[in-house]
């Protein structure tokens, strides 16, 4: 039986939590970044290898019999995402047939390759996939990339809006005291960063992972519902309603992840935590 051995490819706000996840159940986990290793807060038991995944051989991947890639660009731009998500995937993808002992690749795409804004239902069984950004795009082919290469070895994480106790966007606007006027009907949908974190680790440790997984809480939201919830929670002026803007927009995504997964099933339950944390 082949010893499990695990590779995290980006060690930034998530990846780096998942390779410590992964290390404090006692795995045997590599993570990767091209920075040195002090930038890093690696726990103790984890490896750490300084690389580009760019340039990776066959000969540094065969011992992994899972990889995670958790990458952002360097730029948010086309050809930032080229240069990461694609490029990474593409690169893999090349050497599949080389990585004899490789079982599973998961790669942390987004749930912004949807293109629907009109308010639509999407599900992990939503075809086709019509991105609308050209980041997004990139972002699709790194997955095709990436699936054309391994297979059915290739697993996909589609994450919504990250939030967590440090990444405070929504509740920096509900503080402010003059609003811009909000939709009345604009649907988004979010997953806190450390549910995120224990997505991608079961993902990559459960014996048989479903091909496709749409990392998002229980509970869509509209803008205006979340700003006026939090508004009140800070006691600040609440948002007014643009009137000019009537249509529907935005899409309401289905999660399916097992609700055991997730310590925050709703943005109210999240959104609690991080108030809390704030004192």
């Amino acid at each position: 039986m082949t010893t499990q051995n695990w590779l995290i490819i980006g060690q930034g706000d998530i990846g780096l939590p998942v390779t410590n996840t992964l290390a404090q159940e006692n795995l045997l986990v590599t993570g990767l970044a091209r920075s040195e290793r002090t930038h890093y807060a690696l726990d103790d038991k984890a490896k750490f290898m300084q690389a580009n995944a760019l340039k990776l051989s066959a000969e540094q991947l065969q011992k992994f019999t899972r990889i995670a890639i958790i990458v952002t660009p360097d730029e948010y731009s086309t050809s930032g995402y080229n240069n990461s998500y694609l490029g990474i995937c593409q690169h893999l993808g090349q050497l599949a047939d080389k990585l004899t002992t490789l079982e599973r690749v998961v790669f942390i795409s987004s749930t912004g390759i949807y293109g629907q804004d009109n308010g639509e239902w999407i599900d992990e069984h939503t075809e086709p996939v019509t991105p609308e950004r050209d980041a997004s795009k990139v972002i699709l082919q790194a997955e095709q990339a990436l699936q054309q290469g391994f297979g059915d070895k290739a697993i996909i994480i589609r994450p919504s809006g990250i939030y967590g106790r440090e990444r405070l966007m929504r509740l920096r606007k509900a503080k402010e005291a003059q609003k811009d006027p909000i939709a009345a009907e604009s649907w988004s949908n979010r997953i806190m960063d450390r549910d995120l974190v224990t997505i991608i680790a079961k993902v990559l440790t459960i014996e048989a992972p479903k091909p496709l997984y749409i990392a998002t809480d229980y509970l869509p939201v509209t803008t205006l519902e979340l700003t006026t919830w939090l508004s009140k929670q800070v006691r600040e002026t609440l948002p007014e309603v643009d009137s000019e803007k009537t249509s529907v927009t935005g899409k309401r995504l289905h999660s399916n992840i097992p609700l055991a997964w997730l310590n925050y099933p709703d943005w109210q339950a999240g959104y609690h935590d991080i108030l809390q944390q704030q004192g």
